[in-house]
């Protein structure tokens, strides 16, 4: 194996280990007002599209309802940072989101989570 291959990935190496280290994941379990679900969804739908495709430190973001009860939401929140986390509830686009939903949200619950291992396929 050549050195520059071998440094190579060394750095890869170091860089996806302090990746993960620094890595911000949270879950937000949400009762939503079973008759605001579907302006609910669209809002949150809006929120999701816009911080992914304009926020470079939003690395992903879930959002499911439970089949026996969708108005039970949970989201699943990873941020390259906490800065990135910070950076995000600051935007236009979360603030919208915050104020649109505030009346349809009847309880959140929101976790903070150690990343073990985060794997996707690309």
């Amino acid at each position: 194996m050549s050195k520059i291959l071998l440094i190579c990935m060394v750095m890869f190496l170091a860089m996806s280990t302090n990746a993960q280290d620094s890595t911000v994941v949270r879950i937000a379990r949400l009762q939503i007002d079973p008759s605001q679900v579907e302006q609910y969804k669209a809002i949150l739908k809006e929120e999701i599209e816009a911080a992914v495709r304009i926020e470079p430190g939003v690395l992903s973001l879930y959002a499911v309802a439970d089949k026996n009860n969708p108005a039970q939401i949970t989201v699943f929140e990873i941020y390259a940072s906490d800065a990135a986390y910070r950076s995000h509830i600051l935007t236009p686009h979360f603030l919208k989101y915050k104020t649109s939903t505030k009346e349809m949200v009847k309880s959140l619950e929101l976790s903070e989570n150690e990343p073990i291992w985060l794997g996707t396929k690309k």
